[in-house]
């Protein structure tokens, strides 16, 4: 046996009986193995034989049958039996639940490295300069920092890019307004920052059908007057801004230097939330729209070379024979646009990231760009490999973070909440949780110091709210419900949480040493036992499934389903109190093995798992 996955086991034997049945080749053959729903009738279930019964013109019990004498399982299984009209139940032995639960049991708990060829690229996050995380900036952010850490564990070299908003008009005309303000950029908080940024999309903002209606209706003097200073004013701060980008583009010292210090601010703020969340992401993740500034010219004229683009009204668009919209790539007045620096993108990330799977986490509402910038390079040729394959390109997209009442979620005032306050009430409410628990004298935290309290509550509260958000299809919008969240029951981080240090603290009150439990056999006979030991050995396949998807939540599934099982387990089957030594280990060990797949899919989320809680 070289796999501690059951249904690897299963699929393999019945592919290769399937083939001898049909005469089909078994590389083609889908065995459409299964688990059961019902333990009564098995652990899993072929159903193969229902369609094969058609192309064969036989009936489905008659060709279950021939499956079934043709089908070696050796010792994996009891002899599978037909039920109705031709399923296969198969019943897995309990000598091999256990040889799989030992070998599942090992330093990596069977989750056998499955590199590729070439790099994974996951652009996560995403933030602009001068401007705060919001509640969006949460979900690029935590998904694709799962994205990456299931490709990680699965021995993958994988590129984690912040592509930072840092490059362009809406960048000088905030440094524009700073500096007309006088303010001194060595003292500048986010804060700042991000109310010059909203200023100066203010200071900017023109009434030109306001002034001609009113210059036509012959409104007052006063009102006409009023609309040309706002004119005035916004011509002047949009040409001091172009003159400041000027300066930007041509290296000047003083406003390259500026320019770095928002940076610097900006992404002081964005390191601290990533360190709070969890989340891997450090300043060697993050590649500006500056560092693509000197592609821009050359991405659009390689288009235009390739004949691939063409001028319309002066601008210059990529056309799709598919569709109505082209993809403009440079405006009129030769400035560019986030296609163009996107382009760009795509093609450093391929070509010199050697990027073979380039995943962009980044909101749904940005669907038909993404589709319109991988069409145009696939087009272009520029999602080919130098071994001559296609880079896979993909838009894992996000639904929006809704309010209770099912709006965008905003504050009591109508602001779009910040990250950071958002993370600040649920770590308070989770640590309101940890010290009420703790006040039972009875619970494992009675005694902690109140300093370990806070932490543990502060991994329950990101705990509670990263797996809310992973839990779900991402591409759904989800309300953002605290008191949901943070409960420690139900499908949600604490309730996860909570199993895991129950296991730990189980295993603690045992008195019994990690070789004497490691060196004990596994004797899943029990119904229950048997249950835990089917969701166990389904997490290998579970991690692939869910780096190969891009499916976190598969994941958060999985850990929600185990914790069931244990707490089933748990309640029919004695551990500490088991009616022998021998079980009394075995129990142990598999609780201890619970604890530590627990433990890692945890970490896989981004999830601290608290020993004790």
């Amino acid at each position: 046996m070289d796999s501690c996955d059951p249904l690897l086991l299963l699929e393999r034997a019945f592919r290769a009986a399937i083939a001898q049945v049909s005469g089909a080749d078994p590389a083609g053959v889908d065995p459409q193995v299964k688990a059961s729903a019902d333990p009564k009738h098995g652990d899993f279930q072929c159903n193969a034989a229902l369609g094969l019964a058609k192309a064969m013109q036989a009936k489905p019990r008659e060709i279950a049958e021939r499956i079934v004498a043709a089908v070696d399982l050796g010792d994996l299984a009891e002899r599978p039996e037909i039920a109705g009209p031709g399923f296969i139940n198969v019943r897995l032995s309990t000598e091999a639940l256990g040889r799989m639960l030992a070998s599942l049991d090992s330093p990596g708990l069977g989750i056998a490295p499955a590199p590729l060829p070439h790099a994974v690229v996951v652009d996560l996050c995403g933030v602009n300069v001068a401007k705060q995380m919001h509640v969006g900036h949460l979900r690029a952010t935590i998904i694709g920092d799962v994205v990456a850490r299931l490709h990680e564990r699965l021995g993958r070299k994988v590129w984690r890019e912040n592509h930072l908003g840092d490059w362009g008009l809406p960048i000088a005309m905030t440094m524009a307004s700073l500096r007309r303000q006088g303010r001194d950029f060595d003292r500048l908080t986010l804060e700042d920052l991000n109310a010059a940024y909203r200023a100066a999309q203010l200071e900017a903002k023109t009434d030109e059908p306001g002034l001609a209606a009113a210059l036509s209706t012959h409104a007052g003097p006063h009102r006409v007057a009023e609309l040309q200073v706002q004119s005035e004013s916004a011509g002047a701060a949009e040409r001091d801004a172009k003159a400041t980008l000027l300066r930007l583009q041509s290296g000047d010292t003083a406003t390259v230097r500026d320019w770095q210090r928002l940076i610097d601010v900006t992404m002081k703020e964005v390191l601290a939330t990533a360190r709070t969340l969890g989340v891997k992401l450090t300043d060697e993740h993050s590649r500006g729209e500056s560092f693509y500034r000197d592609r821009l010219g050359p991405t659009v004229e390689a288009f235009l070379k390739s004949g691939l683009a063409k001028e319309d009204q002066g601008a210059i668009v990529v056309p799709f024979a598919d569709r109505e919209r082209p993809v403009l790539i440079r405006k009129g007045d030769g400035g560019f646009l986030y296609a163009t620096t996107d382009l760009a993108a795509v093609r450093f990330r391929v070509q010199e990231l050697d990027g073979g799977r380039v995943i962009y986490v980044v909101d749904a509402r940005q669907r038909d760009h993404f589709k319109d910038v991988f069409d145009a390079i696939r087009l272009v040729g520029w999602d080919r490999l130098p071994d001559g394959t296609h880079a896979e390109l993909s838009h894992l997209a996000f639904g929006s973070v809704m309010g209770k009442d099912k709006r965008p979620l905003k504050t009591r005032s109508g602001e779009n909440y910040t990250l950071a306050a958002l993370l600040e009430e649920a770590i308070h409410r989770g640590v309101e949780q940890v010290q009420r628990r703790a006040a039972d004298p009875d619970a494992p935290t009675h005694a902690l110091p109140q300093d370990e309290l806070r932490r543990i509550g502060a991994a329950v509260g990101i705990g509670a709210v990263k797996y809310a958000d992973l839990s779900g299809d991402p591409v759904r919008d989800y309300v953002f419900d605290l008191d949901r969240m943070i409960a420690f029951e139900g499908d949600t981080g604490p309730y996860i949480q909570y199993a895991h240090a129950r296991i730990a603290s189980l295993i603690t009150r045992s008195g019994e040493g990690e070789a004497a439990i490691g060196a004990s056999a596994f004797l899943a006979r029990e119904p229950a036992e048997r249950q835990l030991a089917l969701c166990l050995l389904r997490f290998p396949g579970t991690v692939l499934g869910a780096a190969e998807h891009l499916a976190p939540q598969r994941l958060c599934a999985a850990l929600h389903e185990l914790a069931n099982a244990f707490a089933g387990f748990y309640e029919a089957c004695p551990v500490l109190k088991a009616p022998d030594a021998a079980t009394r280990l075995a129990r142990l060990r598999l609780s201890s093995l619970t604890r530590r797949v627990l433990a890692e899919g945890l970490g896989l989320l981004g999830i601290d798992a608290p020993e004790r809680m």
